[in-house]
């Protein structure tokens, strides 16, 4: 099926990338949803990983700016080890039902945030291991954590490069963890290598024309876009999902 649709695949990748960028979620927010049309859960999963790793250094590439030290440390740590642990239970999950939750998350998550305009999470280190636990064990199990992640993030109040660059170094080191695990597991398949290098040109075409984009608006401003989308990913997902 992807072969027969690879061009509208490559495509939807890209557009998921300049979003991820500009969301500052990061691009497997809308590439897992996206790609499950296109193959089963478990090699989307082992997929994303390996596109993320890509992803992920070059936007460390491009919003080098610098990192928030304390931010890599509290959230960061909490992330890798908690994404191995999503991983390995990844295995033994039904994956129809963790798409379904997959679109439930997504829904509930852009909807809170909606309805509740200024709701943010409090600027502290107990915060912060906790959101960096939960977004690990989502990327692990589901595929994505980067919306928990942000989420709690927002609550630093870092200007945009350094909210991106920080963000991203993190998930260079959930998808190193988490990739190993897949690739133990079975995710990558051999037929699926050759998406590799088309999707290392989609994170820096698609990372490029994001930081253009950002350069032209405000966060605040593509934010509340960010979350109709997510919220309308999330329906087109569990609708899919439960034909």
């Amino acid at each position: 099926m992807l072969s027969r649709y690879l061009p509208v695949f490559i495509i939807l990748s890209i557009v998921a990338e300049v979003l991820g960028t500009v969301g500052g979620f990061g691009s497997s927010v809308f590439f897992v949803p996206m790609a499950s049309y296109f193959m089963d859960f478990q090699s989307v999963l082992g997929i994303t990983a390996l596109f993320h790793l890509s992803s992920n250094i070059t936007k460390i590439g491009f919003f080098r700016k610098g990192f928030d030290k304390t931010l890599m440390l509290y959230l960061g740590i909490p992330a890798v080890l908690f994404v191995s642990l999503g991983a390995y239970l990844s295995k033994y999950a039904n994956p129809k039902w963790l798409t379904l939750i997959l679109g439930i998350f997504l829904i509930a998550f852009g909807l809170l945030f909606i309805i509740h305009k200024t709701l943010k999470v409090e600027a502290t280190k107990k915060n912060a291991i906790i959101g960096g636990s939960l977004s690990g064990l989502f990327a692990g199990l589901l595929g994505t954590g980067g919306a928990i992640r942000g989420a709690t993030m927002t609550a630093f109040n870092l200007n945009k490069e350094k909210f991106i660059a920080t963000s991203a170094i993190i998930d260079l080191g959930i998808d190193l963890s988490r990739s190993i695990i897949y690739i133990n597991n079975g995710y990558v398949h051999r037929h699926d290598l050759c998406l590799i290098p088309i999707l290392i040109v989609v994170s820096i075409v698609g990372t490029y024309f994001g930081k253009l984009i950002l350069d032209r608006i405000t966060q605040e401003q593509f934010k509340h876009f960010v979350l109709y989308l997510l919220v309308g990913i999330g329906i087109l997902t569990v609708v899919f999902n439960l034909k």
